[in-house]
């Protein structure tokens, strides 16, 4: 078959399978966005080790190390570009069911579904496209710089897409705090605008080292677990 199947892109895969299990998720029936926030934390999770489990390999031809460059901003794109709208489009659908029913040809004109749904759609279009350029131009300037020094990057410009996993699950949280009957969907998509902002901005972000990824994979955890303690004891 195509492709390279050996363990440096093991978490890769894994990362795209839980990214589309949370599509899914997010988009079946009335939504579960709960559900979908926990397999966005598994995928960056997954992310956040799987560089390191590829550069295990020493004996890695070129090939192969371009195979898992570009599969991992192709699955990128998925887990931190499209499964965060599809969570977001999940938490409106939980509040707003009747206001927005493809069957029904008057339903754009119902008062929640004329204005929020057109808008956030923008927004999730937006939001994709914007990670979508960042992960293309970031591969471009880092092949080009890979071929003027063999020096590590230090610093980020722009957000990376991968944040995604910590921002939105955040807000998610907030979801519970607040209370279940509060709508979340109009600030989820307001983050989703400016974290679009910021992947195409040329601010500088400091590359984590070790210390600072185990930092936030340990966010990541206790997020995780407040998410499937909400989610069992108050259920959704």
């Amino acid at each position: 078959m195509l492709g390279f199947y050996n363990y440096t892109v093991i978490l890769t895969y894994i990362s795209l399978c839980s990214a589309v299990t949370g599509i899914f998720t997010a988009i079946a029936g009335s939504g579960h966005p709960f559900i979908a926030t926990a397999c966005l934390m598994v995928c960056g999770c997954c992310d956040a080790f799987d560089g390191m489990v590829a550069r295990s390999k020493k004996d890695r031809t070129e090939q192969e190390k371009r195979f898992g460059i570009q599969i991992d901003s192709l699955v990128d794109l998925i887990a931190f570009g499209v499964l965060p709208c599809a969570i977001g489009y999940a938490c409106y659908m939980s509040h707003h069911m009747d206001g927005f029913i493809l069957s029904d040809k008057w339903a754009l004109f119902k008062p929640v579904a004329a204005v929020k749904i057109p808008l956030f759609f923008i927004v999730f279009c937006l939001f994709v496209l914007a990670a979508l350029i960042r992960l293309a131009y970031f591969n471009v300037m880092e092949e080009e710089r890979q071929k003027k020094t063999d020096e590590k990057r230090k610093y980020y410009q722009g957000l990376p897409v991968t944040s995604a996993c910590l921002i939105f699950p955040t807000i998610m949280l907030i979801q519970y705090i607040v209370g279940k009957t509060f709508d979340i969907s109009p600030y989820y998509v307001v983050a989703l605008f400016i974290t679009a902002i910021l992947f195409v901005s040329k601010i500088h972000i400091k590359k984590p080292g070790m210390k600072g990824i185990l930092i936030m994979v340990g966010i990541g955890v206790v997020e995780f677990i407040l998410l499937l303690i909400f989610r069992f004891c108050y259920g959704h």
